[in-house]
């Protein structure tokens, strides 16, 4: 058992290794360390099958296809010109409304689709204002990651941490996480104000000609635009009411996606099928594999005693170790992989001795996905805005993102690290 430890340790930091490298693609190196967990012996095929958590993937497929459909209608493209024009086209005013745009759709939706929805119209708008769209696209990176942790849909952590604790339903992760969520959001955009303000100048014609811009030219669909949104509006009640309901959330969001694909035709099924990201799904199935490995050898079993050790057993001393433990790697290594390998920790230490794990999984939901505004390769939705703006000529460099990105993220961390205590161990 000793070898087959050493072997599965091995393998894990080895595949690691190659995904912080990005010198292959994650989602390659995760499927190959999860086979070579198989073919070593670690797992058997049957119980690397078990360790799949197919509720992660049902629900991912079933809220991008909902998603990839609504897309479609132009509705995320009226609600960006909406709000530039509520701000009168005030470039300051625009950053604070497109942020709070970006925060509550990464909510609803997650927080990878909403930039790659919201991205597009920014280059649009900051064109029309002839400013630099660098400050209102870091913006909207930091506010996706901040508005996608209020709930069990908004970011890949959280629905993992749904799907393995399903005493934790949509409204318990609304209840727990949204109150320091919008405390958060609220100071972010305070700081970005005050660092971009001086750049993001223009000239009243300028501002006079966004007031031009037509939103409703956008909906390019308006029966399919009721549609989605009867839908949506359906799928996210019966999140609400999933723990009422007795059915498990990717049941919901795969009810909805084929909803939604009865009411509109089957000449959408191909093309929403085609924006599944695919490549993220068996991103995730490499993991779940990978990391059965730990699991199956007690590599996990172990970490988790060395934690209590390091905290005594003490459950808030352990809460604030998850929680900052959480922030600083997942601002280094995508935080989906970490909060693979913290999942089963986390549920071991409920088997040697801490009887309250929740404030251990509402510690880990706010550093994982506050930890990725930390640095550009921290979360996904990061890393695709920055392409994005690498195709539109405007190069978002490390360090120049690190600079503002990090200090942002720390300050979210100490406001989190006070709620915990305060909710949790005090209150």
């Amino acid at each position: 058992m000793a070898n087959q430890a050493l072997i599965a340790i091995g393998i894990f930091l080895v595949t690691y290794a190659f995904i912080i490298s990005e010198k292959i693609h994650r989602t390659i190196v995760a499927m190959a360390g999860g086979i070579l967990m198989v073919l070593f012996g670690i797992v058997n095929q049957e119980q690397a099958i078990e360790h799949i958590d197919f509720n992660t993937l049902g629900l991912l497929i079933g809220m991008m296809i909902l998603v990839a459909i609504t897309a479609k209608t132009g509705v995320f493209k009226y609600m960006a010109i909406r709000a530039a024009k509520l701000a009168k086209g005030n470039p300051v005013r625009i950053l604070i409304y497109l942020s709070l745009v970006t925060a509550v759709t990464s909510a609803l939706l997650d927080n990878v689709t909403t930039v790659l929805l919201i991205v597009p119209v920014t280059f649009s708008i900051a064109r029309q204002l002839q400013v630099n769209p660098m400050p209102y696209l870091i913006s909207e990176i930091i506010s996706s990651n901040v508005g996608g942790t209020a709930t069990l849909i908004g970011d890949p952590p959280n629905i993992m941490i749904g799907s393995a604790v399903p005493e934790l339903d949509f409204m318990s992760f609304l209840v727990n996480l949204a109150p320091v969520v919008v405390v958060i959001l609220a100071a972010t955009i305070g700081c970005l104000v005050l660092i971009y303000r001086k750049q993001l100048v223009t000239s009243p014609e300028l501002q006079a000609q966004i007031m031009t811009m037509n939103e409703r030219a956008e909906i390019t669909d308006v029966k399919l635009l009721k549609k989605s949104l009867t839908v949506l509006t359906l799928t996210i009640i019966g999140f609400i009411l999933h723990g009422v309901l007795h059915l498990e959330s990717a049941t919901i969001a795969l009810s909805g996606a084929f909803l939604l694909l009865l009411l509109t035709g089957e000449h959408y099924l191909e093309e929403a099928l085609g924006q599944v990201e695919w490549t993220t799904i068996f991103f995730f199935v490499g993991l779940f594999v990978l990391v059965s490995g730990l699991v199956h050898t007690g590599v996990i079993a172990k970490l988790a005693e060395e934690a209590i050790n390091l905290t005594g057993g003490n459950t808030l001393h352990t809460s604030l170790l998850i929680l900052w433990l959480s922030a600083i790697a997942s601002a280094f290594v995508d935080n989906i992989p970490f909060v693979a390998t913290m999942i089963p920790m986390i549920k071991e230490m409920g088997t040697l001795g801490i009887t309250n794990l929740e404030p251990l999984w509402w510690s880990l939901a706010l550093g994982a996905c506050l930890g990725g505004n930390g640095t550009l390769i921290g979360a996904s939705a990061n890393v695709i805005v920055a392409g994005l703006a690498a195709k539109e000529g405007h190069h978002i460099s490390f360090l120049g993102f690190l600079k503002v990105a990090f200090p942002l993220m720390i300050m979210s961390i100490i406001l989190s690290h006070v709620y915990v205590y305060l909710r949790y161990f005090v209150l």
